[in-house]
């Protein structure tokens, strides 16, 4: 495969049988070969879109002193502000070029699972930011819940497997900002060469050249969205779920040519995670005499923890 294909969730959300196994075909194909596709139709308005990009840039504009007073010691980097170099990709030692901020889950109908988070952390210079970041987040996570359904029926499981896994789950919002490259960046890119963590990731801010998949054939291709599409690859935690029936994808942001160093450039992921307590353990339908088990069992949160770990963001 050298192109990402392109899928519409309102076949999904459609009431003809058939738009709707279309969908499911597709993203299935897709999520098989490649582990992306870009999705049109999903919950995010341009108003909304627009409002998040320029509170964005509000923030990550304020001084750094002002910015690292939000960088939260002792919680892994799950709230508030990570700053410029500081992750780095599974097994490399320098760190990204970029900073970024993350929203965690809006608990609100289970006290205990709202003590398990860490508290989303208030801007208190830009009160807006901390607002639409709330409602991107919420909309981000309508969308995932939709394409977790697919993929349910993808499977062959019923369509709401997933909504009690990803309800109040363990999901984060991150804003990055990749800043202008002021000095030979040797052996550190953008985002190096990785695989999500979580079930799957939804991505705002792929127009333009920068993200790159690797296909199968070990070739890495341009990954771009159209301005009302959204990015959208499995992560470790389906891919293990699903015996590697679907693929989790090696993925990276390359630096720019040089004459566009002095650019700014923003990403927006959302990474779709289940509570802690869901297994992946490997469904019995992805286990075959071709594809014997290939994973141990273990749980979601046992698993987090492990790669939080590999990447230097928990000790």
């Amino acid at each position: 495969m050298t192109s990402i294909p392109s899928v519409d969730l309102e076949d999904f959300l459609s009431d003809d049988p058939k738009r709707k196994q279309k969908f499911i075909d597709e993203i299935g194909k897709a999520y098989q070969e490649i582990g992306f596709v870009a999705l049109k139709g999903h919950f995010l308005d341009e108003k909304l879109v627009d409002r998040l990009y320029s509170e964005i840039k509000n923030f990550f504009s304020l001084p750094v002193e002002t910015k690292q007073s939000y960088e939260i010691p002792g919680i892994g980097g799950q709230r508030g502000y990570v700053s410029f170099g500081k992750e780095s990709a599974k097994g490399k030692k320098e760190g990204d070029l970029k900073e970024f901020w993350h929203f965690g889950q809006y608990v609100e109908d289970d006290p205990e699972r709202a003590k398990e988070y860490p508290d989303n952390v208030e801007v208190k210079e830009i009160p807006a930011f901390n607002e639409v970041g709330k409602e991107t987040y919420q909309m981000l996570e309508k969308t995932a819940k939709y394409v977790l359904r697919a993929l349910a029926l993808h499977l062959d499981l019923e369509e709401t497997y997933f909504d009690k896994h990803i309800h109040n789950g363990n999901s984060i919002l991150r804003p990055i900002h990749y800043p202008p490259i002021t000095e030979e960046p040797k052996a550190a890119e953008r985002a190096a060469a990785h695989g999500d963590i979580n079930l799957i990731t939804l991505l705002m801010g792929a127009q333009g050249r920068g993200l790159q998949v690797q296909n199968h054939d070990g070739e890495w291709i341009d990954a771009i969205a159209e301005p009302d599409e959204l990015m959208i690859n499995v992560g470790d935690m389906l891919s293990r779920h699903t015996n590697n029936k679907l693929k989790s994808t090696i993925h990276r942001v390359i630096n720019p040519p040089r004459e566009l160093w002095g650019t700014s450039r923003y990403s927006i992921p959302f990474f779709m995670h289940p509570v802690s307590e869901m297994k992946l353990d490997v469904l019995d339908s992805c286990i075959d005499e071709n594809n014997p088990k290939q994973y141990e069992d273990i749980t979601a949160g046992e698993f987090l923890d492990q790669r939080l770990i590999e990447l230097g963001l928990k000790k």
